[in-house]
């Protein structure tokens, strides 16, 4: 099959189709699952950001483990395992963009930006994949799709601003914007990596699970290359979240995810990375004390607006 980036009449045609079809209770159930999944792991990524490991080694240890347990579930559902060179490096480049650099990305960024505007910039996730669905696939959006996409930033940046004011544009905090800016850049670059392999039909546990294998080796390179210690904090926290984030966060919201991307096109499925800071904002609320505001009530309400307004689609 060809392997460049022109879209065909037939494959625009289906683009337009799934930006603009209402969603079927499936896809409702995939995307819940992508939320809450994807909302709790920023608390769990805190825990283990504050643990004393290596960010190179928690990003081996969530993945080997992930990788495993896909390698195993395409061996129950016998599905192949065997692949061409150019699918490995399609699984290469997925591993290396969306099961390992974004995440370390993110953690160095941890370091210059409060955690509430790491979610914030991760939500630009839905606008960055309308513009590469655009460029590269030639994928148009929708009206309702970039009406409501920039509903749903809009309200974030509200939710965020009394916190943005708070803390300023420093230097440092310029860094620390740039490295998620990054992040999301591999994330978003490796949502098309995988739309482009499911085109091609290759099995999606399995793609995942050899991405997630190569996720490992990158940050393992990455983590010898920097001269990290490869520990384990033993306690129940840190334990507790590694394998909420490597089962949950990773395999489950993963594979659901990037169902979804197939299912009903990039721009749509990127959407939910509007929404999972708002529920992100809710677990903050109960177990970090956050403290909501009047622009942050507004926020919330522009964007479950525009989350509705997208997934309803042409009825």
């Amino acid at each position: 099959m060809p392997t460049d980036t022109t879209a065909d009449p037939i494959d625009l045609k289906q683009a337009i189709r799934l930006q603009d079809r209402a969603f079927e209770p499936f896809d409702y159930g995939l995307y819940a699952m992508t939320v809450f999944a994807w909302s709790l792991s920023w608390y769990a990524l805190s825990v283990q950001a504050g643990s004393g490991v290596a960010n190179e080694v928690n990003i081996v240890w969530r993945f080997l483990i992930a990788a495993l347990i896909m390698l195993v579930w395409a061996v129950v559902s016998k599905q192949r395992l065997k692949f061409a060179l150019r699918d490995h490096l399609g699984f290469a480049a997925l591993g290396v963009l969306l099961f390992s650099s974004n995440f370390l990305l993110f953690y160095y960024g941890a370091q210059y930006l409060v955690s509430g505007l790491l979610s914030v910039v991760f939500s630009l996730a839905s606008i960055i994949n309308l513009v590469l669905s655009t460029v590269v696939m030639r994928e148009p959006p929708s009206s309702r799709t970039l009406i409501g996409g920039l509903m749903g930033f809009g309200g974030i940046a509200l939710m965020f601003l009394p916190e943005m004011q708070a803390h300023g544009f420093t230097g440092k905090t310029l860094v620390g914007l740039g490295l998620c800016i990054a992040g999301t850049l591999c994330f978003c670059t490796g949502n098309l990596i995988s739309a482009r392999l499911q085109k091609r039909g290759l099995p999606l546990i399995s793609m995942n699970g050899w991405g997630m294998v190569y996720g490992t080796l990158w940050a393992a390179f990455l983590a010898v290359v920097f001269g990290k210690h490869f520990t384990v904090a033993w306690t129940g926290e840190y334990l507790g979240s590694l394998v909420f984030l490597a089962v949950v966060s990773t395999v489950l919201a993963f594979f659901a995810y990037l169902t979804l991307l197939g299912r009903i096109g990039s721009a749509r499925a990127g959407y939910a990375t509007v929404m999972f800071p708002v529920f992100a904002l809710i677990v903050s609320t109960i177990l970090e004390g956050y403290q909501w505001t009047v622009l942050a009530v507004a926020g919330l309400l522009l964007v479950l607006a525009g989350n509705l307004f997208v997934i309803r689609g042409k009825r």
